[in-house]
């Protein structure tokens, strides 16, 4: 019974599949919702494991600096939406992400970010958490 079952599902969904890919392009072509992948990775130095994501509108002023930090157990997407951000990663290097792009900050790695420019920057920020019991943010004693 479960295998016929499974069988069942299987077909109904090769089925509706090839339909549901049209639909959704009838609708882009009509002005509807567009989905854009902007990042596909897996997730590094978490064995997989994601306990929550945690999404954060970050809006830096001209000339700000967030201090080194490090998140335990989290990995870390910045995601700029305006303005520009340069994000240092140690062993990295700095990297100027503008609007549009994505920095990808492996959990556990020490990084800053700061806004080199004259005028605001706004990015969506995502930790995906392995441990919530863990904090979910370290400063760490360094110059920024």
């Amino acid at each position: 019974m479960l295998v016929r079952r499974n069988f069942l599902n299987f077909a109904a969904a090769a089925i509706a599949l090839p339909a549901m890919s049209r639909i959704c392009h009838a609708q882009a072509s009509q002005g509807g919702p567009q989905l854009t992948q902007l990042l596909k990775a897996d997730l590094e130095r978490q064995d997989q494991t994601v306990q929550e994501t945690v999404v954060n509108l970050l809006e830096m002023a001209p000339s700000v600096t967030a201090p080194w930090h490090m998140h335990p157990g989290a990995q870390e997407i910045v995601f700029v939406l305006d303005g520009s951000l340069v994000v240092e990663i140690e062993g990295s290097g700095s990297k100027v992400v503008t609007a549009g792009a994505i920095a990808l900050i492996s959990a556990e790695t020490p990084h800053l970010v700061r806004n080199d420019t004259q005028t605001w920057a706004r990015a969506l920020v995502t930790h995906s958490r392995a441990d919530k019991e863990k904090p979910f943010l370290v400063v760490l004693k360094r110059p920024a």
